[in-house]
């Protein structure tokens, strides 16, 4: 009996990878064309190279596949990416109850865990952004330039004439942290440096959390997620400084209604109004104040930061952008009318963001149902799909040159007659902000406060790296970009 076991285990194994192979084949995702290994086992190879270097493996796949679609895997899933400005196209246009931006931000974000609660399908708070903020920003923008301003004389401390060094990472995370929440908790909560402390600790735990979650298989998230704790953290935190301002607010809209005339006019007032029906108004409105001001940083300070090295790194094209904040200004003030007609600026940052990005792909989507693309791909359901956006608008078909950082490329189209080349225009060949529907609708606020920003540093400071360094080279991590964390930038005042 016993000298028939290896034979019985042979077979058994002979049948397991007989069926596993006939499974593999019946599988839609298995017939699209793989950058990476794709066989089983060794795609955990291609996850490994995914996640230390994605910006190669999205590029080759961009160049063998343009105007088509690949997979790669990721260590939890295989992932479908469509390539170029019809592709894009296609896939923005899918409707909702077959490709889900909801469900892939679900998937990818894993807010149970990262955020500590679950808003992505209850999103009235993006509402809010996309009509309220954006019919407001004009009537916010006061605001937001006198935080600004004290955020800035706090965080960049002069000496006399002497050089300041400060971490632009840090620095521009609590810049945006600060502005940020002048609009979505109003003064004096967004001054408390606690406050701005546990803002920026909770992006920066969540996409810590984000990363190490997606190196494990779905089955296995919720065993991970479990041992997470640093948003639940963050959230009793948020509950300290907000719990009695809500709880005040709600009680005089219960007693005033609509005849409280001096009601504040912020984020948090709007999620109040809203959140009156709900069964707990104060949980409700706590986990929307966390999950927008998640939102808002995680691209808004890397833009930031991103341009900001790139100001430092060309003090000729910092001149021009002083020229025109300095005329503009004058001419109109801090206002959202000054800050549209800075073409040059606006350019400088859309450039910034087309040769940097937030993230190798754009426009993600989770399907529901089985979809069939114009080029025959079939996605079976549940599969996560994207459009490679670092590598198209590395295209030299769609940009001149498209390695060479060019602060003025968009001026120069704008100024032939193109209206739609906005730092917040979303293009087919330009993605950065997502397209259609889905696109990001706290763009314009982006937009703004990125213009009093880098408006702020041209007019008031001289700026250099230490040891005259050049621009550091971005981080990736997985299909994430990142600017460099480590470098000190020198501040001092500008000399007239």
């Amino acid at each position: 009996m016993l000298t028939d076991l290896p034979l019985f285990v042979s077979l058994i194994v002979a049948y397991a990878f007989v069926l596993a192979t006939w499974r593999r084949r019946r599988d839609p995702i298995h017939s699209i064309k793989t950058v990476g290994q794709s066989a089983p086992l060794l795609s955990y190879i291609g996850a490994y190279r995914f996640l230390i270097n994605a910006e190669e493996l999205l590029r080759e796949g961009y160049h063998k596949f343009k105007g088509s679609t690949f997979k790669i895997a990721a260590m939890d899933r295989w992932i479908v990416i469509v390539n170029g400005p019809t592709m894009v196209e296609e896939l923005r246009s899918l409707p909702d109850e077959k490709a889900s931006f909801m469900h892939a931000i679900g998937e990818i974000v894993q807010p149970d865990y990262t955020l500590g609660f679950n808003t992505h399908m209850e999103t009235y708070h993006v509402s809010l952004v996309r009509e309220r903020l954006n019919r407001n920003l004009g009537n916010l923008l006061p605001g937001v330039t006198e935080e600004l301003e004290l955020a800035m004389d706090e965080y960049i401390p002069m000496r006399g004439d002497e050089w300041t060094p400060v971490n632009g990472f840090s620095l521009m995370q609590r810049i945006i942290g600060r502005t940020a929440s002048r609009v979505l908790v109003g003064a004096p909560t967004c001054r408390d440096t606690d406050y701005i402390d546990l803002s920026v600790n909770f992006l920066n735990d969540a996409v810590r959390e984000r990363v190490l979650l997606s190196l494990f298989p779905p089955a296995l998230k919720p065993c991970i997620g479990f041992f997470m704790n640093g948003a639940h953290r963050t959230s009793k935190r948020a509950a300290g400084h907000l719990k009695h301002i809500i709880e005040e607010r709600l009680q005089t809209l219960r007693d005033l209604g609509d005849d409280w005339l001096e009601r504040p006019n912020d984020m948090l007032m709007w999620l109040i109004e809203e959140a009156q029906g709900e069964a707990e108004p104060l949980k409700e409105v706590i986990k929307r104040v966390l999950a927008l001001n998640f939102a808002a940083m995680s691209t808004t300070a890397n833009s930031a930061i991103h341009a900001l090295y790139h100001l430092v790194d060309n003090r000729e094209v910092a001149q021009i952008l002083l020229q025109e904040a300095e005329s503009t200004i004058e001419e109109s003030g801090w206002t959202k009318s000054a800050f549209s007609r800075m073409t040059k600026l606006d350019s400088f940052l859309k450039e910034s963001q087309r040769f940097n990005g937030h993230n190798g792909m754009g426009i993600v989507r989770m399907t529901l149902d089985e979809v069939t693309l114009s080029d025959g791909t079939r996605i079976p359901k549940g599969t996560i799909v994207g459009a490679g956006a670092s590598s198209m608008h590395w295209d030299q078909e769609l940009y001149a040159e498209p390695d060479k950082f060019d602060p003025f490329r968009f001026h120069r189209i704008s100024q032939d007659g193109d209206a739609k080349v906005g730092f917040a225009s979303p293009l087919s060949e330009y993605i950065a902000f997502g397209r259609g529907r889905h696109a990001c609708p706290g763009r314009f606020f982006a937009d703004v406060v990125l213009k009093a920003i880098l408006s702020y540093v041209v007019l008031h400071y001289d700026v250099k790296f230490e040891d005259e360094l050049m621009r550091p080279k971005n981080k990736w991590v997985g299909p994430a970009v990142t600017p460099d964390q480590h470098v000190t930038i020198l501040f001092r005042k500008r000399r007239l």
